[in-house]
């Protein structure tokens, strides 16, 4: 009785967080934008943003707005973004991705948060070609230092291969990721570049930034790419 309520549930659940239809031009716009938002407001606050050491080093960023979990006894977590990673030439052109995952308990809330993970080294962006990868299974992440500088913490040095930073909204106090898995969106894709081009191709430069990811990727270069000029 107890594996039939939570799967009742979490069918529930997931069916208020996973999109009803494929998504159209607007929405990825949409999306791309609200990416570019959330890396804006993020560094909006120099004491509370990314240091500038993490944005030197960053090999890729990937942010995923209104990030969905909520749980009545099942817990479910989705949400959709974009992602870049740095080339000899700049920041690539976005990719799109989606993370999900579920978790089991009595719990009760629900949280949408804008999250952004940062791939810190030559293996975070090895993860990001693989067709989907578990956070905490296949690539260790652990919440990023924030301020300006990153030096009260190390662990992240030694670990982690992702970095997280989130703005929560809703009811749940943090966010860990362990369990969910990151996955390319080919239909998704498919729309933006009139085809699956491979993951690999894109993040590695090898097609140029379209028109509706300029904003998005420009935004991430005023960033990261003036951090790593110092």
């Amino acid at each position: 009785m107890k594996k039939v309520l939570a799967t009742l549930c979490g069918s529930l659940l997931l069916a208020g967080f996973l999109p009803a239809h494929a998504a159209d031009m607007g929405t990825l716009n949409e999306r791309l934008n609200s990416s570019a938002d959330v890396i804006e407001q993020i560094m909006a606050t120099p004491d509370k943003g990314i240091p500038s050491s993490i944005l030197a080093g960053a090999s890729c960023v990937v942010v995923i707005p209104k990030y969905k979990k909520g749980a009545f006894v099942v817990g479910a977590q989705y949400g959709q973004g974009v992602a870049t990673c740095r080339t000899p030439r700049g920041w690539s052109a976005p990719v799109f991705v989606k993370l999900e995952g579920g978790s089991f308990g009595w719990q009760i809330g629900g949280q949408s948060t804008d999250l952004v993970l940062v791939a810190m080294n030559q293996k975070g962006l090895q993860d990001m070609l693989k067709n989907k990868f578990k956070i905490g299974g296949d690539a260790a992440a652990s919440a990023g230092p924030v301020g300006r500088n990153a030096q009260a913490g190390t662990d992240w040095k030694l670990n982690a291969e992702f970095l997280t930073y989130s703005r929560s909204k809703g009811l749940f106090a943090g966010l860990d990721l362990d369990g969910t898995v990151l996955d390319q969106n080919s239909d998704d894709m498919a729309i933006e570049y009139g085809s699956p081009i491979p993951f690999q191709t894109v993040l590695h430069g090898g097609v140029p930034v379209p028109a509706n990811a300029r904003h998005f990727v420009s935004t991430v270069a005023r960033y990261f790419v003036a951090a790593k000029a110092r």
